[in-house]
């Protein structure tokens, strides 16, 4: 009896592993094509959203940068010196601010702790990115490239350490100024 209830519990555990298998399975072909939707519908709003799918979420930090920032575009980094992804950005982001010295803002929200993070609302509130700080001071690694005059984003990574998608949007919004 007792070899008899073992061989129906391991035909139970592998009917039970199979049947999460092919409902993993689903699930993830569903997720896919949901988020193919969504990539697609993001794209035919923003011409940067196709290979940047963070870019469709957040359109606009809230309206016009201060008058500080206006006519270059701005990179604004959230920053937390404890976070790795920072660390995997950081090089790139500095090759950013050396080859654009003088063409772009460079504005760093850092959220490292508490006592930081007064400061960086403070700062934040008075360069109009405020809403943007509100929305994103968890979501540390996030690089947008935001058009002063409009407020628009019009590139948004996460941990994105690829220097020629920041070139490739910092070019064309330069070439416009």
């Amino acid at each position: 009896m007792h070899k008899h209830a073992n061989f129906l519990l391991k035909i139970c555990l592998s009917s039970l592993v199979l049947t999460a298998s092919i409902v993993a399975t689903t699930s993830t072909s569903i997720s896919a094509t949901e988020a193919q939707s969504s990539i697609t519908k993001i794209a035919q709003g923003n011409p940067c959203a196709g290979k940047n799918p963070c870019a469709g979420k957040v359109k606009s930090v809230g309206g016009p940068l201060a008058k500080e920032l206006q006519g270059k575009p701005v990179v604004v980094d959230v920053y937390a010196t404890w976070c790795a992804s920072c660390k995997n950005i950081a090089p790139t982001l500095s090759q950013l601010k050396q080859e654009y010295s003088g063409k772009v803002n460079f504005v760093v929200l850092d959220v490292t702790d508490k006592g930081k993070l007064k400061q960086t609302e403070a700062a934040a509130q008075r360069l109009g990115l405020g809403k943007f700080l509100e929305a994103n001071k968890g979501k540390t690694s996030t690089v947008a490239i935001v058009d002063p005059a409009t407020g628009n984003i019009l590139s948004l990574y996460q941990n994105n350490s690829n220097k020629a998608d920041y070139t490739k949007i910092l070019d064309a919004a330069v070439a416009k100024k």
